[in-house]
């Protein structure tokens, strides 16, 4: 499932609209019922109003009334050209607090099919502030 993930985050990248950094970053999102949501960062010349790939998948599964997710892969890189392994923004985080299982929720970044790493949220978000804290 992974790997098929990250084929798909790979064939996507070309759909990233990047003119300003020339960063592509794309996403893939498995919902809890297993559906899948795809997303790709999208820039926009005031710079404010760019997206970034997970957010898209994010709000296109919450658009389509779902909001119980297992996983996310990401993939990007300068020109499309995936070479490195590219973690998800604060602010990607965040979103994913939001929506997610701090323990159980996966990030899944990639290079291909055979360079990952795998990480629960509250790995890259220690101590992240969500909808609990909230709760009286």
């Amino acid at each position: 499932m992974i790997k098929e993930d990250i084929r798909l985050a790979l064939e996507n990248i070309k759909f990233s609209s990047a003119p300003y950094s020339n960063f592509n970053v794309s996403a893939v999102l498995t919902a809890k019922n297993g559906k899948k949501y795809t997303g790709v960062n999208i820039e926009s010349a005031s710079f404010t109003p760019t997206i970034c790939a997970e957010r898209v998948a994010i709000f296109k599964a919450v658009s389509e009334g779902v909001k119980e997710f297992s996983r996310i892969v990401v993939v990007g890189g300068l020109d499309g050209v995936v070479e490195e392994l590219t973690s998800p923004c604060g602010v990607c985080r965040q979103v994913m607090m939001d929506y997610c299982d701090p323990k159980t929720f996966e990030i899944v970044i990639a290079v291909d099919e055979d360079n990952y790493e795998v990480y629960t949220l509250e790995e890259l978000l220690p101590k992240g502030f969500g909808p609990k804290d909230l709760e009286g």
